[in-house]
């Protein structure tokens, strides 16, 4: 990649945002874990049990010549609720809120341009929390591209698939070649 970048951000269970990014032309890789918490190197369990402070996030490497930090959080915003407090849909506490975790003060302004423009597409207020990252923590072997492996279970199909059908009706220029006729 001639101009990488890395990207944080969470809404709801990583599955579904990492199924999200893995599907967009610029995105090299995502790497479902935690951060915006307070205890080091959490794990799964712990996180789940809302005490850590932490969100379940992603981490997403693409190249900003293909994908703009900007439109990345523009599909990002889009395809979850920014605007319901520590949860999406059955997934509830605050490892689920919608939050985004800028690497630097050039992220964090375009996080804060992107919520003022998106604020007037939705008819609840956004809710999104923007916290500069301080630390990530990579989720466990299991958690990483679970959607692919897993889409014949009930929480994939039901929850992740009609994110997936989003992506595609709103954003099928920005899919990968290869994921554009696949779910």
């Amino acid at each position: 990649m001639s101009n990488e970048q890395t990207a944080t951000f969470g809404g709801g269970c990583f599955w579904c945002t990492e199924a999200v990014m893995q599907r967009l032309r610029g995105v090299e890789t995502v790497i479902p874990g935690y951060a915006g918490g307070k205890v080091d190197n959490p794990s799964y369990r712990e996180v789940c049990g809302g005490r850590t402070g932490h969100a379940e996030v992603v981490q997403v490497t693409f190249d900003a010549d293909e994908v703009s930090y900007k439109d990345l959080l523009i599909i990002f915003m889009t395809t979850h609720d920014p605007t319901t407090l520590n949860r999406q849909g059955a997934d509830v506490g605050t490892q689920y809120r919608s939050i985004i975790l800028p690497h630097s003060e050039v992220q964090q302004k375009i996080a804060e341009e992107v919520l003022v423009e998106l604020k007037d597409t939705f008819d609840d207020p956004i809710i999104t929390e923007i916290t500069p990252l301080k630390a990530f923590y990579e989720a466990e072997e299991e958690h990483h591209n679970y959607y692919n492996q897993h889409q014949e279970l009930g929480y994939c199909s039901f929850v992740i698939s009609p994110k997936i059908d989003k992506l595609k009706q709103k954003y099928k220029d920005r899919l990968k070649a290869e994921m554009a006729s696949i779910k």
